[in-house]
């Protein structure tokens, strides 16, 4: 069989790099993690505005999608290798003409290219980047000792390996579509990459991802008692992040699949609608693993200063225009009101863009939940001295003004672990207000929770200006 004698990437970067010391799994894993994390901030800080039809850079990955920044994907072209192909016909309880072995074309964003069942590529987890500014590979793969080990290079002739070896397969699979994908691929000079690329690249890996407790080897250190013990050593914690990967590939899967159906001009609008749907759903709940994700990174590494290095000056009436609608559904499908008061013009604040609406969002949704059927929300934006106040109100509709207020009950929720809090009225799992306060902290906020008799939960978060806007 050809497959059988076609490298796999850890081969091809095994062979180009001196020995590693031996590493646990787990540590492996978690070097791809924090790798794919600083590779992504690389691209952002990298690609330049432009058209969102207009095609920056390619990504070839492997066994789904790595990147679902809007930004990233509306500037990059992205295939994933599968070896076990999503069937689509899976999501629609009718009948679709969609041949399952049909490719996108390369014109698309996003397409989805199947790999041998026996190929050794198949057990491999990769990343290609290709761009104007550098190339990357990146590969988490199993050794003969069952064992698994991560290699990543910039060298262009290594990369330029790795692209032979997975193009070879598609030449064997897809001749058709080699063609195009080859001629993307060559848009990219082969040219070792500036210095300053590498440099930042290292910098968000050493900066902002310190190592976790549990992975530093051959440390002798006391075992913590009950009352003191570290964040790390908590299998909750490590269980939650787990979860939260696994659950996101499976929908970022689905999502990519999603959208390849959704280009398609020969879908009833019906089929349109109910695709949308999916769409929206599993971006939400990526949006949700991802944040759970962090969550429990911060817990693992015990570091919030890491983080606070890359913060930068960002635009939050942009993050608000995206974000606001999504609020409104949000309520919306509480039936509660929503409300948000801004100020003519808005200031620059100093935050993480990545992280800033995401966390927003998950504390609206949160805040929500917690309230019954009827009531209003309201969002109100101030400036408080130096730094941005975003406030969280609920004011109950329908109440008689000749009456003394009603105490209002605050939720009921119980702990679920160190992270998580559930609420029985709604049977919703969520992150407690401590870790959701931490993950505030880290991006360079605060969020401050009140509990008023006459008006339930306030939620107030404080935002840090950016010098130049602190006469705002």
């Amino acid at each position: 069989m050809y497959e059988w004698i076609l490298p796999s990437l850890k081969e091809i970067l095994a062979e180009s790099q001196s020995p590693l010391t031996e590493c646990s799994s787990a540590k492996a894993e978690w070097q791809w993690r924090i790798s794919l994390a600083a590779t992504e901030h690389l691209l952002i800080n990298s690609l330049v505005s432009a058209a969102p039809d207009t095609t920056q850079g390619l990504v070839l990955a492997a066994p789904a999608p790595l990147f679902s920044q809007p930004s990233l994907t509306q500037s990059l072209q992205s295939v994933t290798f599968t070896a076990k192909p999503f069937n689509p016909l899976a999501l629609m309880p009718f009948e679709m003409p969609i041949p399952l072995e049909t490719v996108e074309d390369a014109a698309s964003h996003e397409s989805v290219l199947r790999l041998l069942p026996a190929d050794p590529l198949g057990t491999e987890q990769f990343c290609l980047v290709f761009t104007d500014k550098f190339r990357l590979v990146l590969v988490l793969a199993e050794q003969k000792n069952g064992q698994k080990t991560f290699l990543f290079s910039f060298e262009p002739e290594v990369v330029q390996q790795a692209w032979l070896a997975v193009g070879a397969r598609v030449m064997l699979t897809n001749p058709d579509f080699y063609g195009d994908l080859d001629a993307l691929v060559q848009k990219y000079a082969v040219v070792p990459p500036d210095y300053r690329t590498v440099m930042q690249f290292s910098q968000f890996l050493l900066q902002e991802f310190a190592e976790p407790e549990q992975y530093k080897e051959n440390i002798p250190t006391p075992a913590p008692t009950p009352s003191v013990a570290s964040a790390s050593s908590r299998p909750d914690v490590e269980l939650l992040q787990a979860f939260a990967h696994e659950v996101r590939t499976p929908l970022t899967t689905i999502r990519t699949m999603t959208r390849l159906l959704l280009k398609r001009r020969d879908l009833p609008a019906n089929v349109i609608s109910r695709l949308e749907v999916i769409d929206h759903e599993c971006t939400e709940q990526i949006d949700r693993m991802e944040l759970l994700f962090k969550a429990a990174e911060l817990e693992t590494s015990n570091s919030v200063k890491s983080t606070h290095t890359q913060l930068t000056p960002m635009s939050l009436d942009q993050v608000l225009q995206q974000s606001i609608p999504r609020w409104e559904q949000a309520a919306t499908r509480r039936n509660l009101t929503l409300d948000v008061v801004l100020p003519q013009q808005l200031p620059t604040v100093v935050s993480n863009p990545t992280m800033l609406d995401r966390v927003l969002t998950n504390l609206i949704e949160n805040f929500t939940r917690s309230l019954p059927a009827g009531s209003h929300i309201q969002v109100q934006v101030i400036p408080a001295g130096d730094q941005l106040k975003l406030q969280l109100s609920p004011q109950f509709q329908c109440k008689d003004t000749s009456k003394a207020p009603t105490p209002t009950t605050p939720p009921i929720r119980k702990a679920l672990g160190q992270l998580l809090m559930f609420q029985p009225e709604t049977g919703t799992i969520s992150l407690n207000i401590a870790a959701t306060k931490h993950l505030f902290q880290a991006i360079g906020g605060k969020l401050i929770v009140r509990q008023r008799p006459h008006y339930g939960e306030v939620m107030t978060i404080f935002l840090p200006l950016e010098v130049s806007a602190k006469q705002w």
